[in-house]
């Protein structure tokens, strides 16, 4: 019996080595199979659907041995067959999936190359600037935890090209600096002269011709190829142009139009060709339109539609003298394509040509206000957003950073628990008694804050009793003992009522001052009135800004007060200022209100602004809530005048 029982064990012992040593065969021969269909997927001279077919099965195989890190490691090749065949539902599904599971794991290197393939994306295939430059930013993120300086450097450019493109000039310079700091002038000079060329278009737009050129120049003596060097020189000339130095763009554009490589290149090669026509109908050197003709007709064949726009507007300028209707068919050819390219600007500046031709059109100088002040909301709602997506990540990582030193900090307190007990507790109560004296100071600084707060609304209020009683006392008062001596002597009919009319006239105006002001959505139309019923005749006023003022986003107690202010102003410009021009401006920054006002009237001494209670009145309202108001002038020297309120 005993010895049945041992060669059972033997069989069995011997048969769970074989099972194992067929399943570890099994894994072995797996791995090789998901190797060799990786190197196929990546392999030179098969179509691109048999390399997806080929990364697929490595998937497969990973996903049934539930191996992620193969999984992780392909991910990128897989990815971008789907985007090389344009499969981009494909592209987004694998690429969110993987992310989510790789978040926490150290697979940067691949996470930020997926990133950056999204972010191509999104760029060039979607258009859809926001992600693409989200997805390149979390991109730079994963390769600066691995200390990536070259692939930091190429998405740090691309965010900024992205700002570019969408019209953040100055966000995009920024950006663009930002991204030498991880440059190699050795190894990385291609990205360095893009980083530059990039850099001067950004000076060109924002009409720093001479930045602009410079620029331009580093970029071409560091260019690496030959073709980016041709591409840097033809918009140096296009600068030169900008700059009116046409005999440099003539030159520039001459020397670099019969090159092989441009030759080859129909889009770059009519470019030059129509940047040189230009230059030299600018200059004088060619009347004729062949060169931009034949510039047009290379476009034409070759679908390049932004260039055609381009080419329309240099032929639409060409025939604005001699033959304004065809200018004007040229022009509206541009107008039609930046439609449909949906580009606004070429359409608005198309238009402002056209309306050096036909000056009375009302429909056309519509069109033109519309389409500037859209490109402006949108270019200010661009910075805002790219600057929030910027300030955004950076508090992300400095969160990341404090939570990784808190993490380690807590490690090494659980090591040293012991020993650090008492300096914690001890630190503990410091920090509390610290807290405690933080708090009390705040609050001591609250209250004296707002009692210095109501002195200035009691002493701004006892002033305007003040004011008003001095002149129902010397003014109404006069006028009326005025009035009470005409009807004792028995004056005209005639006389005693101009005097009565003056004395109502006079009693609505102190009305006014003392009723309140209205606050509503009227009260815009309310201010103008105002402004405009306290203005002499002789005088003229200019009003500035008021129409792109967010009026509903002023409190209730800061339009009463500006109210009053400005009323102040005005009434001490009539009686005092002997000005002929008033101007106000108003302005909106940094969540305040700025309010400019001046004159050119015979100005006041520092004695006389000593005197005049109205101004002071109004210095102290300001206060009272919390602005500022500065007075500027000199006797002789007019009189100005700045005031900021919170909104």
């Amino acid at each position: 019996m005993n010895k049945l029982l041992i060669i059972f064990i033997i069989i069995l012992s011997c048969s769970c080595t074989n099972n194992a040593k067929d399943k570890s065969f099994q894994v072995s021969k797996e791995k090789d199979s998901i190797l060799l269909y990786y190197e196929k997927s990546i392999k030179k001279g098969i179509s691109l659907k048999e390399k997806r077919q080929a990364i697929n099965k490595v998937f497969k195989l990973a996903d049934k041995n539930y191996n992620d890190t193969i999984l992780k490691k392909n991910i990128y090749q897989k990815v971008f067959l789907h985007y090389s065949l344009q499969e981009y539902d494909s592209l987004i599904y694998f690429s969110n999936s993987i992310i989510k599971k790789s978040k926490h794991q150290n697979f940067e290197y691949n996470l930020g190359k997926l990133y950056y393939l999204k972010a191509y994306y999104f760029n060039h295939i979607e258009q859809n600037s926001d992600s693409a430059f989200v997805n390149y930013n979390y991109s730079k993120n994963q390769f600066q935890q691995i200390n990536d300086s070259n692939w930091v450097a190429e998405t740090i450019l691309n965010m900024g090209l992205i700002q570019k493109n969408q019209g953040d000039f100055f966000g995009s310079k920024e950006t663009i600096t930002e991204a030498f700091h991880f440059l190699n002038k050795k190894k990385d000079s291609s990205l360095i002269s893009s980083a530059y060329n990039a850099l001067a278009l950004n000076h060109r737009k924002l009409l720093n011709n001479k930045d602009a050129i410079t620029y331009y120049l580093m970029a071409i003596e560091i260019a690496k190829y030959k073709k980016n060097v041709l591409t840097y020189k033809n918009n140096l000339g296009a600068t030169y142009i900008d700059d009116r130095q046409y005999k440099k763009a003539i030159d520039l554009f001459s020397n670099i139009i019969t090159d092989s490589l441009l030759l080859n290149t129909p889009t770059e090669y009519s470019r030059v060709l129509d940047n040189l026509a230009y230059a030299e109908w600018l200059s004088g050197e060619n009347k004729n339109n062949v060169k931009l003709l034949d510039a047009l007709y290379i476009r034409v064949k070759n679908n390049d539609t932004r260039g055609q726009i381009a080419s329309y507007t240099h032929l639409g300028e060409f025939y604005s003298k001699n033959n304004p209707r065809k200018a004007i068919s040229y022009l509206d050819s541009v107008i039609q394509l930046s439609k449909v390219l949906k580009n606004p600007r070429a359409e608005k500046d198309a238009i402002k040509h056209i309306m050096t031709i036909e000056p009375n059109n009302i429909k056309l100088k519509d069109r033109y206000v519309l389409l500037q002040d859209s490109l402006y909301n949108q270019e200010l709602k661009v910075k805002t957003q790219f600057a929030k997506y910027k300030y955004d990540d950076k508090v992300t990582q400095e969160t990341n950073l404090r939570l990784e030193k808190e993490n380690t900090v807590q490690k090494l307190e659980a090591v040293q628990q012991r020993n650090q007990k008492i300096r914690s507790y001890a630190i503990g109560g410091m920090l509390l008694l610290l807290s405690g004296l933080v708090t009390l100071f705040f609050v001591q600084r609250s209250k004296r804050l707002k009692q210095q707060n109501r002195t200035a609304k009691l002493e701004a209020t006892y002033e305007t009793e003040a004011e008003l009683s001095r002149k129902l006392h010397d003014d109404f008062g006069g006028r009326l003992n005025h009035a009470m001596i005409l009807v004792q002597n028995d004056a005209k009919k005639s006389v005693l009522l101009d005097s009565l009319e003056g004395l109502y006239n006079q009693s609505r105006d102190f009305s006014r001052e003392i009723n309140e002001v209205e606050t509503g959505v009227n009260f815009k139309n309310n201010l103008l009135e105002m402004l405009h019923s306290h203005t002499p005749k002789n005088t003229k006023l200019f009003i500035l800004g008021s129409k792109e003022m967010e009026w509903s986003k002023m409190n209730e107690l800061t339009k009463t007060t500006l109210h009053k202010v400005l009323r102040e102003l005005m009434i001490n410009m009539s009686k005092h200022s002997q000005a002929t021009v008033v101007t106000l401006s108003f302005k909106e920054a940094f969540n305040r209100f700025k309010i400019n006002y001046s004159d050119n009237g015979i100005g006041a001494s520092e004695m006389e602004m000593n005197t005049k209670n109205g101004l002071r009145n109004t210095e102290k309202r300001i206060r009272a809530i919390g602005g500022t108001i500065i007075f500027e002038t000199e006797k002789g020297k007019g009189f100005k005048v700045e005031i900021k309120t919170p909104n």
